[in-house]
């Protein structure tokens, strides 16, 4: 973790609590990538900046806070357009971490991410809602575990992950096993077309939360019109159509299409909230450490959290095909 270099794209309020964990973890370079400047609008969400800033590059704004936090990891700062990125400048970093970006944006960086090989994070959140996504390609991580009296086999676990070996150390009275295992992953652009897994019953499927369709008809919306969707009744009847529409291609049952719902979801679509941006910043620090420590499951694949209900799933979107 100390020789990892990490990039973090555009220094909002989730990026904040993503960044803070990350440099109090120790890691070995942040790199802040963010063309925009700061706006008042920044300013409610955000501890890395005060009004002294308004006017000034987000991310040259941030990094002199960030620096303080840990002297000892270095802190670089990229003013440039997202446009001019490709897959060589992504190679230079271990792991790349998008955040509050649009679809089209997204698609672009994972698959210049995958190009050069290296593990992305999208994430996102919108109010009381977000969510998390992650490609780590191929991973792979070691379980330490006390040996029990059934013996681990190499074997196929899921459909994404399998324990490629295993072996095991005295400690004292003990044996310590270690079990390594790996996952493999689905690129976003595949994630968009996939589905809920078919052996799901009706029950479960209902357990789905609403967030899972909306973050994706939030996504077409913005393809469509190049901004979230507002409180206004055109805004909520287009929203309402492509969430249906997102709900059916997922294979969720119809009822997750509450009215109520979309109204608090689109409500919530510009703002930023400290306690969401606080626990979905930490889960995906957490994350980033335990993947570049190859230690404990990672997140597979698509995290998905409701404030309203303090649901946060974990959901495997993945093309179904023959196992």
């Amino acid at each position: 973790m100390r020789n990892a270099h990490i990039l973090l794209i555009t220094i909002r309020a989730l990026a904040n609590e993503v960044a803070k964990n990350l440099v109090l973890a120790g890691i070995g370079s942040l790199t802040v990538l963010d063309p925009d400047i700061v706006t008042e609008d920044d300013l409610g969400g955000q501890f890395f900046i005060g009004e002294e800033h308004i006017g000034i590059n987000r991310a040259i704004a941030a990094a002199p806070a960030i620096q303080r936090l840990n002297p000892r990891v270095p802190v670089h700062v990229d003013i440039s357009m997202l446009e001019t990125k490709n897959a060589s400048f992504y190679k230079k970093f271990d792991i790349i971490i998008a955040t509050e970006l649009d679809l089209n944006s997204l698609l672009t960086i994972n698959s210049s991410t995958r190009d050069c090989g290296r593990p992305f994070y999208a994430a996102a959140t919108y109010g009381l809602y977000g969510y998390i996504f992650a490609d780590l390609i191929k991973h792979t991580f070691v379980i330490e575990r006390e040996k029990s009296n059934m013996r681990t086999e190499l074997k196929k676990e899921t459909k994404t992950r399998a324990i490629t070996a295993v072996s095991e150390k005295k400690e004292g009275e003990k044996t310590i096993e270690f079990v390594t295992k790996e996952e493999v992953y689905s690129p976003l652009s595949e994630v968009l077309q996939s589905e809920i897994d078919k052996t799901w019953r009706i029950r479960k499927r209902k357990t789905v939360p609403p967030v899972l369709p909306a973050v994706k008809a939030l996504w077409t919306f913005q393809q469509h019109h190049k901004r979230l969707p507002e409180c206004k009744k055109e805004d909520f009847a287009e929203f309402t159509k492509l969430m249906t529409e997102s709900n059916r291609q997922l294979n969720l049952p119809e009822e997750l299409v509450q009215s109520s719902f979309i109204s608090s979801f689109v409500e919530n679509a510009t703002s930023e909230l400290a306690p969401v941006t606080a626990i979905l910043g930490g889960i995906l620090a957490q994350d980033v450490i335990n993947v570049l420590g190859k230690r404990e499951q990672p997140l597979q694949n698509f995290l998905v959290f409701d404030g309203v209900t303090s649901n946060g799933p974990i959901l495997a979107l993945h093309i179904q095909g023959d196992e």
